[in-house]
């Protein structure tokens, strides 16, 4: 594998990582992170000369979970990071991982709601001098940083993909 190659395909986990370390803190995941995914993504179907066909499956899987998460944010159930994080997600999965992405992204999901519920629950904000970032994930009925979720899907389902295996060769 060539450096160029190696460094378009660490994009993938250095940006999922980026996002969830970013989501927890912030409770934001910037355009740019999603840009670089996709960015990198076509950059990486150029280099390894990925045929037309099989570029365009890992489109329509991107743009179908686009879809999917808009319609969860329009309900305020996603939020618009999350959402944009998912489909640049998605783009890199193809059509033979995008099931399990999505998948273990719900999996994930309901571990990490649980998981804050218990945190909300357990311990005691007001007497503790917690930083911003954990009064925010106390906050009872708040908004939970959901791109962590995304990206430990994305960390776990990656190593299977087609692309990745292909690359590894």
């Amino acid at each position: 594998m060539s450096v160029l190659t190696f460094l378009l395909v660490a994009i993938f986990p250095i940006a999922m990582a980026f996002a969830a370390a970013n989501d927890l803190f912030t409770m934001r995941i910037p355009n740019v992170i999603s840009l670089a995914l996709i960015g990198g993504f076509v950059a990486l179907a150029v280099l390894t000369r990925m045929p037309l066909e099989t570029f365009g499956m890992h489109v329509v899987c991107a743009l179908g979970v686009l879809l999917l998460t808009f319609a969860l944010f329009a309900f305020n159930l996603l939020g618009g990071g999350d959402a944009k994080l998912m489909a640049a997600g998605a783009l890199w999965m193809g059509s033979t991982q995008i099931l399990p992405f999505i998948a273990f992204t719900t999996m994930f999901g309901g571990v990490l709601c649980l998981l804050i519920l218990s945190y909300r629950r357990m311990v005691p904000a007001d007497l503790l001098p917690l930083p911003g970032w954990a009064q925010r994930l106390h906050t009872a009925g708040g908004p939970v940083p959901y791109g962590i979720a995304i990206a430990a899907s994305g960390l776990m389902v990656f190593p299977t993909t087609e692309l990745f295996r292909m690359l590894s060769v």
